[in-house]
C-alpha cells in the first residue's frame, strides 16, 4: 500500500512559505494561494491572524488609497474591513478629489476573527503555529524553514513578514520585556542567520498608547466625531455599508498634563539612550511631541473605541513609553479622564528591520534568491502599508514558482508602487508611512479610480475573479455613457442663467457644452441634470445598467473625471517624458566605480542601490542630473 508524501516534505515541498500572519502575510499568504500556489502561513499563535496591534483603524491620508488599490487587484484588506467597521470617514473632502483619502474604525475583535474566516476558506493554504528559528538556504537559494520546535518544510520560495517581531524588546519606563508584542513573545534566530548571509540590518522603534475603560471617561466635556452619511465603503465589490456607526470622540492635553509627563522624561527609554531604534517621525510618542513642539500648550487626541461590544477604547495620540505611574497620573488631568480607569500602559518596542536596498522591486532578496520581505522588516509603519507588500510578495513568490514574468507597479500606475520604488531606490533610515506628496503623479493615482487603473491587471494576474471583472465593467460603461451625453448635449445661456446665478457662477454668452460647463468649480452633475431634461434621462439611463449599490461612485466617477482632465493630461505627458528614462535599463552587476565623470556620492549610492532603469536612478538621493547625463553618454544616448 503507497504512503501519501507529506506536503511541505524535501520530497514535495510546498510552492510558497508566509512566516507571520499580520496584515503583510495575511495579504501574502491569500495572494499566493489563490493564484494557485501550495501555500503554508506559519505564525506563533494562529489566534492572532490579521491582528490590529496598534490602532483599531484602516486608510488615513494616501493609506486610504493603498486599500482601495490592495482591493481593486484582488486583495483582502478592504473586504475585511467593511465587513467589521464600526465608523467611516473621508478625509480631506475640503481639498480637491486628490487628496481624499478613506478610513475606517474596525472592530478589533471582529477584524481578525474575519481574517481568518477568510484565509480558512482559500483552498491550498495551510496552517502552522510555530516560530520559525531558521531558514533552509542552499547556495544562495531558500529551501524552506526549521521552527523552534525542529520542524522541517519545504518551499520554493520562502517570504517574511515578521513585523515588531525580530529581538523585539518592549520598554514602559525603566523596564524591559522581551517581545513582539504585548503578551507575545520575540523571534529569535532569523536576524543573525541573515547577518552572516551578509544582509545589512538595523533597529527601529514605535509605540502605542494606553488602552482605557470607556466607562470611566466623562464623553460630555468631549468633542464628538461623527462618521460620514451615508457610509462609504473601501471595496469595489458590494460590501456591506453601515446602516449605524459609533462615534469617536476628540480630547485634548494640556500645560498640567505636560508637566506631569516631563517629571517621568529622566525614566523614558527614549532619553536615556536604553532605545537606540529610531522611531516614526509623524507618528511620535506624546513625549516627543512635548519636547519638539515646545511651543504648544495642548495637542489634540482621538478616543477610538475598539468594537461593537467592548469598553476598551484607544487613546490615538498619546502614545507613550514613561512609567506606567506617570502615563496614569497624566491621563487624569485631561479634560474628561479624572475618573479614567487604564487598561494596560502605553509601551515603546524596539525591533530589527532590514534597510529595503537589499531587495528587488519584486520584493524579492537580492542575496538569496526565492526568499521574500515584506511589510515592517522593511522599515515601513502602518497596516496599509504592510498589506500592500505583502500582497506584492505574495503574487511575486508565486509567479516566481510558475516561472512566470514578475509583477510590479510603476509610481504612475499606484501609490504601491510609489511605497515600493522609494523603499528601494531611495532607502529608509526612520519607518516609512505613505503620504499623498510621496507621488508626483497623484493627480492620476485617486481613491476613486483605482478599480480603473488595476482591476484588469488584476484580474490578468488571476487575483481579480471575473465577478470583479464584470463589475468593473458595467461601472466604467456607465461612466462612460454619462460623459457620452455631457460631450453631445448644449445648453442655452437662459436656461442655464438661474441655476448658474444660484451657485455664484457668471452667466453664458453663448451656447456651451455640458461638459465644458461642468469643468467649473460649484458645478456639479446632480446640478446640471436640473438644467437639461436631456443630460437628466441619459444618467437615468446609464445609471440603471448598473447595479444601484455602485451609483454614487458612477457619478463621482464621471464628475471627477470631467473636472479633473486637464490636470490628467498634464501628468500623463510628464509620465510619458519619464517613460523614456524609464526605458534605458541598466545592467544590474554594471561596475559604476570606473566611470571617472560620475560623482563620488553617485558611484557609492549607484553601486548599493544597483537601479534596473535611468529612471531608477535619477530617484535615487544623491545621484544628481549630470550623472544621469554621463550615464546617457556612455549607454550611447
Amino acid at each position: 500500500m503507497a504512503v501519501a508524501t507529506i506536503l511541505g516534505s524535501e520530497d514535495r515541498p510546498y510552492d510558497v512559505i508566509v512566516v507571520g500572519a499580520g496584515h503583510a502575510g495575511s495579504e501574502a499568504a491569500a495572494a499566493a494561494a489563490t493564484l494557485g500556489a501550495s501555500t503554508l502561513l506559519v505564525t506563533m499563535n494562529l489566534t492572532t491572524i490579521g491582528q490590529m496591534s496598534c490602532n483599531p483603524a484602516m486608510g488615513g491620508v494616501a493609506k486610504g488609497q493603498i486599500v482601495r488599490e490592495i482591493d481593486a487587484l484582488g486583495g483582502r484588506s478592504g473586504l475585511v474591513t467593511d465587513r467589521t467597521a464600526v465608523q467611516w470617514r473621508m478625509l480631506n473632502r475640503s481639498k480637491g478629489p486628490a487628496m481624499w483619502s478613506p478610513r475606517a474604525q474596525s472592530d478589533r475583535l471582529r477584524f481578525a476573527e474575519a481574517w481568518r474566516i477568510e484565509l480558512e476558506s482559500i483552498a491550498g493554504l495551510d496552517f502552522w503555529q510555530d516560530m520559525v528559528a531558521q531558514l533552509i538556504v542552499d547556495e544562495r537559494r531558500v529551501q524552506g524553514i526549521v521552527t523552534a520546535q525542529g520542524k522541517r518544510f519545504y518551499a520554493h520560495s520562502v517570504v517574511l513578514t515578521n513585523g515588531t517581531f525580530l529581538n523585539g524588546i518592549l520598554h514602559t519606563g525603566t523596564t524591559q520585556t522581551s517581545g513582539g508584542r504585548s503578551g507575545e513573545r520575540a523571534a529569535t534566530g532569523l536576524t543573525e542567520q541573515l547577518l552572516a548571509l551578509g544582509f545589512e540590518s538595523g533597529r527601529m522603534k514605535t509605540g502605542t498608547p494606553p488602552r482605557l475603560d470607556s466607562r470611566s471617561i466623562d464623553y460630555s466635556v468631549l468633542e464628538v466625531q461623527e462618521g460620514d452619511t451615508p457610509a462609504g465603503r473601501f471595496s469595489y465589490l458590494d460590501t456591506p455599508t453601515l446602516s449605524r456607526q459609533l462615534p469617536c470622540h476628540v480630547a485634548y492635553t494640556t500645560p498640567e498634563v505636560h508637566s506631569i509627563l516631563e517629571t517621568g522624561f529622566h525614566e523614558s527609554p527614549m532619553f536615556t539612550g536604553r532605545i537606540q531604534g529610531i522611531g516614526p517621525r509623524y507618528c511620535p510618542s506624546i513625549e516627543d511631541k512635548i519636547v519638539r513642539f515646545a511651543d504648544k500648550d495642548r495637542h489634540q487626541l482621538f478616543v477610538e473605541p475598539e468594537g461593537w461590544n467592548t469598553v476598551e477604547v484607544y487613546l490615538n495620540g498619546f502614545s507613550s513609553s514613561l512609567p506606567e505611574a506617570v502615563q496614569y497620573e497624566a491621563l487624569r488631568r485631561i479634560p474628561g479622564f479624572a475618573a479614567v480607569k487604564m487598561f494596560r500602559p502605553g509601551y515603546a518596542i524596539e525591533y530589527d528591520y532590514f534597510p529595503p536596498h537589499q531587495l528587488r522591486h519584486t520584493l524579492e532578496t537580492r542575496l538569496v534568491a526565492g526568499l521574500y520581505f515584506a511589510g515592517q522588516i522593511n522599515g515601513t509603519t502602518g497596516y496599509e502599508e504592510a498589506a500592500a507588500q505583502g500582497l506584492m510578495a505574495g503574487i511575486n513568490a508565486a509567479r516566481r514558482v510558475r516561472e512566470q514574468s514578475e509583477f510590479t507597479l510603476g509610481r504612475d500606475q499606484a501609490y504601491i508602487g510609489v511605497l515600493i520604488d522609494d523603499l528601494i531606490t531611495k532607502g529608509t533610515d526612520e519607518p516609512y508611512r505613505m503620504f499623498t506628496s510621496r507621488a508626483e503623479y497623484r493627480i492620476l493615482l485617486r481613491q476613486d479610480n483605482a478599480d480603473a487603473r488595476l482591476t484588469v491587471l488584476g484580474h490578468g494576474l488571476g487575483l481579480a475573479s471575473d465577478a470583479r471583472l464584470a463589475r468593473y465593467h458595467t461601472k466604467h460603461a456607465a461612466v462612460d455613457s454619462i460623459l457620452q451625453a455631457l460631450n453631445a448635449t448644449s445648453v442655452e445661456p437662459a436656461d442655464a442663467e438661474r441655476f448658474l446665478t444660484a451657485h455664484g457662477e457668471s452667466g453664458l454668452k453663448e451656447k456651451q457644452k455640458l461638459r465644458q460647463l461642468l469643468g467649473r468649480p460649484n458645478v456639479t452633475l446632480e446640478g446640471l441634470r436640473t438644467v437639461s431634461t436631456a443630460l437628466d434621462a441619459a444618467i437615468t439611463q446609464a445609471l440603471a445598467t448598473a447595479p444601484p449599490d455602485q451609483h454614487p461612485e458612477i457619478v463621482e466617477q464621471a464628475e471627477i473625471t470631467v473636472k479633473y482632465s486637464g490636470y490628467e493630461a498634464r501628468e500623463r505627458d510628464q509620465v510619458a517624458k519619464m517613460a523614456r528614462l524609464e526605458g534605458v535599463p541598466l545592467p544590474e552587476t554594471y561596475d559604476y566605480g570606473r566611470l571617472t565623470a560620475l560623482s563620488n556620492e553617485a558611484k557609492q549610492k549607484l553601486g548599493k542601490v544597483r537601479p534596473r532603469t535611468l529612471g531608477q536612478a535619477s530617484r535615487i538621493s544623491g545621484v544628481s542630473p549630470s550623472d544621469i547625463s554621463v550615464l546617457l553618454v556612455h549607454l550611447g544616448r
